[in-house]
């Protein structure tokens, strides 16, 4: 069975438990089957006149007793069996973020959001149903009607279990048919569930731009569009859920006409007691909740399987990095080196870098600029180390980036990217996020850096305000100083700029600039930008385009040139005496 095979480890981890619960169900099952035999045998006796005051009472008292002691075996296997359930839900809910956490950007380019937020809701949850709800039916089944089998014949008869049991392998028949197809549908509803909570994550995240363009309506219609499916998709399993209970009421009709009919005649030919067709009937009431339970188990188990397979398709995904078996320590990076680098997007057919050369020394200041799309965040990803490399293409202290662990690498650098990802939580929170036991001196230090003091003197909470989803309550120069404050919070060795100070005036980027050099002072920075002022201080600067350098030298040196840089230069210089 693949699910069992899926989650063996579980299982093995928690046999105690399980264990515990089963024997309990078990023992619920054996002492159930008393009060029918006690009931028959009253029957009997009031039929033979042999029923007394004495004996009566001591049956209800049994009766009454078993009722209580069920009762706290009922409580005490349900307890334990579903809080294995909820407890793997937990596991795997924490084991698919800790994956999601490794993988690479190529992994999330494969799997969208809405597909990666149904595995952790809907596929989880049909897998702990499953480790719960689906060992509970199973076991009612397999020991309830085992018990209940054995007690017709040793207490009734041989030849009328056998007769009321006949339709029992049509039961089988069907129900195996219709398990497999609610597999397939309810696979089909799940992906569908997946582009649902992504249409409704982009619609949500765009709501701004959605209005100022006035798509509310084709939105919401295509939205429509997208649930309909799910709700047709849903219900052709539903269709095929509501047909187990009837198949299963007409199976038991037929075993109850069969019962009472050929018992009636065996009472007639006193092969057996009016008592004992009592219990039978009894007996025969019991099988039905192990039948229904055999359904349910079927439907679960191909629910809990189809989720098992989705998920284990994205839990058993390597990132396309992996460490090095024998890493190289490296306590500082001294020098950044890249010889001739090429690289290519795995979904792109031409490369976005190429033969790229430099040298940076430690606590130099390296300007990269150009054109859109020339390649300039794609350079400082290369750092990041979220895309696999050639070898000895990129080195860190004459030791190519291929024998340095990942988190060596990325613990050495603060990245402050394009699109800043700001939690909804307060101001201080964001900012202290690499460094969540920063003192209060130092985050002052990080927010006066960024010239993001005044900003947060003049807002209702200071530092605690929640700045909302994404920073929604905040400005884009706002929320670009925040994830600059969060950046030179951490002191990192290596600081990436990219294009992070596009949303600030000129005074501001000058300001935030001067400390930057005060406070880095030793420490390496690349700048990517638009804006030449922000790079015009830089040790070395190179001109990006079409993922080739074309111009690269000091400041001086570029202007010395009749190239990109100095025509950029001059028309930005003159654009803002304009302004001024």
């Amino acid at each position: 069975m693949s699910f069992v095979n899926r989650l063996q480890w579980f299982f093995k981890d928690r046999w105690r438990s399980y264990a515990v619960a089963i024997g309990i169900m078990t023992l619920v099952s054996l002492l159930s089957t008393i009060p029918p035999n006690l009931i028959g045998r009253t029957v009997d006796n009031i039929q033979k006149e042999q029923l007394t005051e004495a004996g009566l009472t001591q049956t209800v008292l049994l009766l009454i007793g078993l009722s209580l002691l069920l009762y706290a075996m009922v409580y005490i296997w349900i307890t334990t069996l579903f809080g294995n359930s909820v407890l793997i839900e937990k596991v795997l809910r924490g084991r698919l973020l800790a994956n999601l956490t490794r993988m690479t950007p190529a992994f999330f380019q494969r799997n969208s959001t809405g597909h990666l937020m149904a595995l952790a809701t809907n596929d989880v949850l049909a897998i702990g149903q499953t480790a719960g709800y689906g060992v509970m039916t199973l076991v009612n089944t397999l020991v309830g009607a085992s018990v209940v089998v054995i007690m017709m014949v040793s207490f009734v008869s041989f030849k009328l279990m056998i007769a009321a049991l006949i339709p029992l392998p049509l039961l089988a028949f069907v129900i195996s048919k219709l398990g497999k197809k609610v597999r397939t549908r309810f696979l089909d509803a799940q992906a569908s569930f997946g582009k649902m909570n992504e249409h409704a994550l982009q619609s949500i995240s765009g709501i701004r731009v959605i209005r100022s363009y006035v798509q509310e309506n084709d939105d919401l219609a295509a939205f429509d569009k997208v649930t309909s499916e799910v709700m047709l998709k849903n219900k052709k399993v539903s269709i095929l859920n509501a047909l187990f209970q009837p198949v299963i009421s007409l199976i038991v009709g037929v075993s109850y006409s069969i019962g009472i009919g050929y018992g009636s005649y065996l009472v007639f030919q006193d092969e057996i007691s009016l008592g004992q067709l009592i219990s039978f009937n009894i007996y025969l009431g019991m099988l039905i909740w192990p039948m229904i339970s055999f359904g349910e188990f079927i439907n679960v188990l191909q629910r809990g399987s189809a989720s098992a397979d989705r998920l284990d398709e994205v839990l058993t995904q390597e990132p396309d990095l992996k460490d090095t078996d024998k890493p190289v320590p490296i306590k500082v990076p001294t020098r950044i080196e890249m010889k001739q680098l090429t690289f290519t997007y795995p979904t792109a057919s031409h490369p976005s870098l190429e033969n790229i050369s430099l040298q940076l020394e430690r606590g130099q200041t390296l300007g990269i600029v150009g054109k859109t799309g020339s390649g300039k965040s794609t350079l400082l990803k290369q750092l990041l180390r979220q895309y696999p490399l050639e070898h000895e293409r990129l080195m860190i202290a004459g030791v190519p980036v291929e024998q340095i662990t990942i988190d060596q690498m990325r613990r050495w650098i603060a990245y402050v990217p394009q699109e800043h990802l700001l939690l909804s939580k307060s101001i201080r929170d964001n900012i202290a996020l690499g460094k969540p036991d920063a003192s209060p001196e130092e985050i002052d230090r990080a927010i006066e850096m960024a010239s993001f003091t005044e900003d947060i003197a003049l807002m209702p909470e200071g530092l605690e305000t929640v700045v909302g989803e994404n920073g929604v309550m905040l400005s884009g120069g706002q929320k670009q100083r925040l994830a600059i404050a969060r950046a030179l919070l951490i002191d990192s060795e290596i600081l990436l700029l990219d294009d992070s100070l596009s949303a600030v005036d000129a005074r501001t980027e000058s300001r935030i600039l001067h400390h930057i050099r005060l406070e880095r002072e030793g420490k390496t920075t690349f700048i990517t930008t638009h804006r030449l002022s922000a790079v015009s201080h830089a040790d070395w600067i190179i001109v990006l385009s079409e993922g080739r350098i074309i111009e690269e030298g000091t400041h001086d040196e570029l202007m010395l040139f009749e190239g990109w840089y100095k025509e950029q230069w001059e028309r930005q210089q003159m654009e803002a005496s304009l302004e001024e």
